[in-house]
């Protein structure tokens, strides 16, 4: 099993910054890919952005490129989301996710976090 906890989240004006992490424990060895999704009041869990955990691929959805890096510390065992130019479409719960397989935009993934709150306010 592996266990993800993520942080970072709050209430930042339209146009701010937030970071999001998501440290990951137990049986770290099967994680191949790493992943962010969102889900917004009544509608379905989106991807956001994904990265390979020991290659160089990283992945991003149209909606956020350009204003989202993901990247990771894989000594740390922690993943990151920094969020730009937060707009009111960025609010959601955000999770984050791990796979045993090359998954990336997919919600197929294995083990999956709690979820933290971001708002961005017009």
């Amino acid at each position: 099993q592996v266990q993800l906890v993520e942080s970072g989240g709050g209430l930042v004006q339209a146009g701010g910054s937030l970071r999001l992490s998501c440290a990951a424990s137990g049986r770290t060895f099967e994680i191949y890919t790493m992943g962010w999704f969102r889900q917004a009041p009544g509608k379905e869990r989106e991807f956001v952005a994904a990265i390979s955990w020991r290659g160089r691929g990283s992945y991003y959805a149209d909606s956020v490129k350009g204003r989202f890096t993901i990247s990771r510390d894989n000594a740390k065992n922690t993943l990151y989301l920094q969020m730009n130019s937060l707009k009111p479409d960025d609010t959601a719960v955000y999770y984050c996710a791990a796979a045993r397989t090359a998954v990336v935009t997919t919600t197929s993934y294995d083990y999956w976090g709690q979820g933290t709150q971001v708002t961005a306010s017009s």
